[in-house]
């Protein structure tokens, strides 16, 4: 494809897009978005975390917006764009599913996730492990659970020791509630991401395009977990990272190289948001 091309926006996945999963950006990815950015081209986070746990490292970089909660939240600079907690009464559907289950979970809300002493000290024990000597802020700061206002809550993580869980709740909760598997390196068992049936990073992306006119033929949508599937359904086009698993790379339009080898680098090189 020419280097030269019409303005375009991209949205990208953070955890094994931008930042691998030791908490650390390759020096590409900075470059190839504040290039893109300078040469006119609108940047923006699609992330299944919340806007407040965007790690530092991730932030500094510059975006011109952030979809967050796997789609529940978007901001366009300073501007929200969307905003759609779950209804308190499907927050309590879910906590009675999970605790009746004995499944470990966490509540998120824009501002943060949410826990139970249980879940902290699993988390805490994972981070510990994965970004020793890395980049601490990588990691989601949990709050405690009991300061919770469950009309906040945008979207819920979940994990197991059993491998179904995740395909025990999508037929559980499917009627309702959009789920699908999560990204957390776990040594065991599963772990997945619920939101509200229709709310998607697809489904935010859409009114973002609107919001600033654009069409789904100028953005392209780089990702590796299965909550960026309808990111690729809604973008001209879907990119899966060399990193994401063989099955979702199918879904995508076309693959680029891994976060580790400077995926996102090469997908803007291709599609002409900045000159190689």
């Amino acid at each position: 494809m020419d280097a030269v091309s019409p303005r375009r926006i991209a949205f990208l996945d953070v955890d094994g897009t931008i930042l691998d999963h030791r908490g650390t950006v390759a020096v590409s990815t900075v470059d190839a978005i504040r290039s893109a950015r300078a040469a006119g081209h609108l940047v923006l986070l699609s992330t299944g975390r919340s806007s407040a746990d965007v790690p530092p490292v991730v932030r500094a970089i510059g975006f011109d917006g952030v979809v967050s909660n796997g789609g529940a939240y978007a901001t366009v600079g300073d501007e929200t764009v969307v905003a759609r907690p779950m209804p308190v009464a499907a927050v309590h559907k879910l906590t009675d599913y999970f605790e009746a289950a004995g499944i470990r979970y966490l509540l998120q809300t824009d501002d943060g996730a949410y826990a139970d002493a249980e879940v902290q000290a699993i988390f805490d024990d994972l981070h510990r492990r994965l970004f020793a000597s890395h980049e601490p802020d990588s990691a989601p700061r949990l709050h405690d659970i009991a300061t919770l206002d469950r009309a906040d809550v945008a979207k819920a993580v979940f994990l197991s020791d059993d491998a179904d869980a995740v395909t025990r709740a999508q037929s559980d909760l499917g009627d309702a509630f959009h789920v699908v598997p999560g990204s957390m390196p776990l040594p065991g068992g599963s772990n997945g991401e619920i939101g509200m049936l229709g709310t998607t990073k697809g489904s935010a992306i859409l009114d973002v395009l609107a919001h600033l006119g654009l069409t789904k033929d100028a953005a392209i949508g780089v990702g590796d977990s299965w909550n960026d599937v309808e990111m690729f359904e809604v973008c001209g086009v879907g990119i899966a990272m060399g990193n994401a698993d063989a099955a979702l790379q199918a879904l995508a339009d076309e693959v680029t190289t891994s976060v580790t080898e400077d995926g996102v680098w090469n997908a803007f090189v291709r599609h002409g948001l900045v000159d190689r």
